[in-house]
């Protein structure tokens, strides 16, 4: 079958290890590597990787509709806000790893199929993807949720300077996100920069509240769509069972990532481009034959 053919844009931590994700995925091919300034580190790995790379931004994509066919943005969620538009007039796909909230929130392991149809799908967060999952084990378990509360923590050296600049809309995504999935109302997200030294893994601790918890039903629903996340992202595990205290549920979630760009710490990369990856694999599994000037499947 006939590779995908993507670009990918923004050059920084997660662009970068997407690209490295990109190159080893047997559906999917880099046609372009766009930034904004060719002397980045992002920029001089995908140049020593053989990468066509510009950093005419989304100007490339523009005079060079035909270098792909989907388009991953990697930059930030205002810059996500002004490539949509002409992205879909180009007819491309976007797979937007920016908290934009423009197109479809996708959850690989709750919401693929429905996102296919889609031709702008956000990813969230990186806490989003891995807290998602629980909200809503935790809504297929529970007829009422009345809170949920989620407190992600990443190694600061993970974070690049486009997360940072994004924080505000990290949690405003990350909590749409949890209602949406959950059906709960009341929702909080937090995100911890941790500086320390040795780096940490990303850590993800969810709590709700419930009016009637039935623990047993949800870390059997919970279990079996972890084990669907370690389909595409290996390193996701839960490090505190669900447990329940006051008629409140916990349990915390780790994930290590596989050291493509940055070390197995930087699991935040790791949960938000494979869960990526695994979307646009899906899209070339999916997507209809080029048709013919007659008519006829190539």
């Amino acid at each position: 079958m006939k590779k995908l053919k993507v670009a990918i844009i923004g050059s920084g931590n997660i662009g970068t290890d997407l690209l490295i994700k990109v190159m080893r995925s047997p559906h999917l091919e880099c046609g372009a590597f766009i930034g904004r300034n060719l002397s980045s580190p992002g920029m001089a790995k995908a140049t020593a990787m053989g990468m066509n790379v510009s950093s005419e931004s989304i100007s490339y994509i523009e005079s060079n509709p035909d270098c792909c066919e989907l388009v991953f943005d990697a930059t930030s969620a205002v810059d996500h806000q002004r490539h949509a538009p002409i992205l879909r007039k180009l007819g491309k796909i976007s797979i937007d790893l920016t908290p934009a909230q423009v197109g479809q929130m996708c959850v690989p392991a709750v919401n693929m199929r429905e996102c296919l149809s889609e031709d702008n799908v956000n990813m969230v967060t990186c806490g989003g993807q891995a807290s998602i999952p629980v909200a809503y084990a935790l809504a297929q378990s529970h007829s009422g949720i009345d809170y949920i509360e989620v407190v992600s923590s990443i190694a600061s050296r993970s974070a690049g300077p486009a997360t940072r600049r994004n924080l505000d809309e990290y949690i405003h995504t990350t909590e749409n996100g949890l209602r949406k999935f959950s059906g709960c109302r009341r929702t909080k997200a937090i995100l911890n920069l941790n500086p320390a030294q040795p780096c940490v893994n990303m850590q993800t601790t969810v709590m709700a509240k419930v009016s009637n918890p039935k623990l047993d039903e949800f870390t059997k629903i919970f279990q079996k769509i972890a084990q669907t996340i370690r389909e595409y992202v290996p390193g996701y595990e839960t490090v505190v069972p669900p447990t329940i205290e006051n008629n409140r549920i916990f349990t915390m979630v780790r994930v290590r990532g596989l050291g493509d760009y940055l070390p197995a710490y930087a699991g935040n990369l790791d949960i938000i481009n494979c869960a990526a990856i695994a979307m646009a694999e899906e899209y070339a599994k999916n997507r209809r034959p080029a048709l013919t000037e007659a008519g006829a499947p190539k």
